[in-house]
């Protein structure tokens, strides 16, 4: 991936998600039913999918590609989901315990091929570093083709 310029953490941007978040996933509905106004497929250019315990992580390879939502928050939800997703993904900003890192990305809306910049949840180095090692990538990129 292109080292990007950071975001302030409060920044409203929309969220990538590729996982558990995605529709019909056991976390869409416990945490987007409700404080989104769209929810569109979209890609993450310069990951690779690595499953986890339950769930997925994107990991930064260069000639990756991981495919899921771009969801847009409702004005008045962002902040609250911010949070709730930051709990969800147990990240906390400069904790090296981090599993997850909240970074701002380019993704791709697939209906356009726009690119919009969104805030996504990489694979924390140290976490990175051990797929990238010993993980088991998911094919293609997308979580819903394990079925």
């Amino acid at each position: 991936m292109i080292n990007e310029e950071p975001e302030r953490s409060g920044t409203p941007l929309p969220f990538f998600v590729y996982g558990t978040l995605r529709p019909g996933e056991v976390n869409h509905d416990l945490f987007l039913r409700g404080r989104t106004t769209a929810e569109e497929p979209a890609r993450l250019p310069g990951a690779a999918l690595y499953d986890g315990p339950g769930y997925p992580y994107a990991v930064e390879r260069p000639d990756g590609e991981v495919r899921g939502e771009l969801v847009t928050a409702r004005t008045q939800a962002y902040t609250a989901l911010l949070a709730a997703l930051d709990r969800l993904e147990e990240y906390v900003p400069d904790d090296p315990r981090n599993l997850y890192e909240r970074v701002a990305r380019s993704v791709i809306r697939t209906a356009d091929g726009t690119p919009v910049r969104a805030w996504v949840y990489l694979a924390a180095p140290r976490v990175a570093a051990r797929l990238r090692a010993e993980g088991k990538p998911i094919e293609g990129g997308d979580w819903l083709s394990r079925r």
